[in-house]
């Protein structure tokens, strides 16, 4: 495949982030969107019960907001622009309600030759625990 001239774009470094405060609405509103209605994340009673002693986020959550940064990453490319495709992401530790997460992305390589940038993608909270880490992939159309 011929290289695409908007991989030009894009720089090993490149980085952007996202900034939520997680809140109830956030996590009925996902659970009501994708049918993950799962006792942790809805019954406190349930959750209580668990390791985590109280109700967390659902982890895709999490990825969503690495979406939203994947969304950022695209939009450098004007038309036809770049999707997002692959996400191997790792949970390692929970989000509760209240917290504020940062999903990051940093460019970490380019293949030119697949037109993919590849990029380190973690979420972490308010106090900097990193609660999801991995790699994301957008592919430049």
């Amino acid at each position: 495949m011929a290289k695409r001239p908007h991989m030009d774009l894009y720089a090993v470094g490149d980085h952007a982030e996202f900034a939520k405060t997680v809140t109830d609405f956030d996590v009925y509103g996902f659970a009501g969107i994708v049918g993950d209605f799962y006792g942790v994340h809805v019954n406190e009673e349930y959750a209580k019960k668990t390791r985590f002693e109280r109700r967390i986020a659902q982890g895709a959550l999490s990825v969503g907001f690495l979406a939203t940064v994947m969304g950022y990453m695209a939009a450098k490319a004007p038309n036809p622009g770049a999707v997002s495709y692959r996400y191997d992401i790792t949970f390692t530790a929970p989000v509760y309600m209240g917290d504020t997460v940062t999903a990051r992305l940093v460019l970490e390589r380019k293949d030119e030759e697949r037109n993919t940038c590849v990029f380190a993608a973690s979420v972490t909270n308010q106090d900097g625990k990193v609660v999801a880490q991995g790699q994301t992939y957008l592919k430049v159309l």
